[in-house]
């Protein structure tokens, strides 16, 4: 009987993500304190400072309920995840692979919130100057490039998937 997943990579991926996440949260959690305080680690390019966010990516906040809202969006996305995985073949480890990165990313975040109503700990501060991005963690990390890798296979299996059109075409036999 042929396997169907890569359930070995899908699961030491998931799970060395949420690992690490909640490993470098709490060093950063306990030796960045106070919050805002940039510890410079490449220059001013590269700090490390203590954030709690209570809202999504980019700051986005819903009001006092965010915490939940996110946690019922989460839980959503896991769910749409795991259905995507479950379509996965064991000869496509790169959707496997992004998929995997997508939900430990998301598991990562998904414990901070269930954790504290503080909200993700984040702590990775990159920019110039001024000019921030920003602050993010490990989750943060394997979720975006766990998302982009999936739109670039998911959009190489449709344009596999697509006829091809060159040229004129075909004169039709049908008489």
């Amino acid at each position: 009987m042929e396997k169907k997943h890569n359930s070995g990579l899908f699961w030491s991926v998931v799970g060395t993500v949420v690992i690490v996440d909640l490993f470098t949260k709490i060093a950063a959690a306990n030796s960045l304190v106070p919050q805002h305080i940039p510890h410079e680690v490449f220059g001013n390019g590269v700090r490390l400072t203590l954030v709690h966010n209570p809202g999504a990516a980019f700051g986005l906040h819903l009001g006092e309920y965010s915490r939940w809202i996110f946690m019922a969006l989460t839980a959503g996305a896991l769910y749409i995840l795991g259905r995507l995985y479950q379509a996965t073949r064991a000869n496509e480890p790169l959707r496997t692979l992004a998929i995997a990165l997508v939900c430990g990313g998301a598991v990562g975040n998904l414990l901070d919130r269930v954790r504290s109503a503080a909200g993700v700990v984040d702590f990775i501060d990159v920019g110039i100057g001024d000019l921030r991005w920003p602050t993010f963690n490990v989750a943060d990390m394997a979720v975006s490039i766990g998302a982009f890798l999936l739109a670039w296979v998911l959009w190489g299996e449709d344009h596999a998937a697509s006829p091809v059109v060159t040229g004129a075409p075909e004169a039709s036999t049908e008489v």
